[in-house]
């Protein structure tokens, strides 16, 4: 299961504390390729790791741009598994976009 924890605070009572904390895994098969966090993107714009799986390679779970705006994805596993189903490489990549991810219908 893919799980998504996050702690938000816009006023945090000390100096060096942190506004955000977040902790999330990626609960994919365990030989399911992907590559290491880095910049990418067309300006270099966006952080994160890529799916590299054969035929859906490009997407990502979790990223963040330059501009602070956070992106995360999780999944669910279904009885039957669709072969056919698009990956999240599918899904709008472009961070400048709000609710990126309402584009992505990895069934379609």
């Amino acid at each position: 299961m893919c799980i998504i924890f996050f702690k938000f605070d816009p006023r945090p009572v000390s100096k060096n504390a942190y506004r955000l904390i977040l902790a999330a895994n990626r609960d994919e098969f365990y030989h399911r390729p992907a590559r290491a966090a880095d910049f990418w993107g067309s300006n270099n714009e966006v952080l994160s790791g890529l799916d590299m799986e054969e035929g859906k390679e490009g997407g990502t779970w979790l990223g963040i741009s330059t501009r602070g705006k956070l992106a995360a994805l999780t999944n669910y596993l279904q009885p039957r598994l669709n072969r056919n189903a698009r990956g999240r490489g599918s899904c709008q990549t472009q961070p400048s976009r709000p609710r990126a991810g309402s584009t992505c219908d990895p069934s379609s």
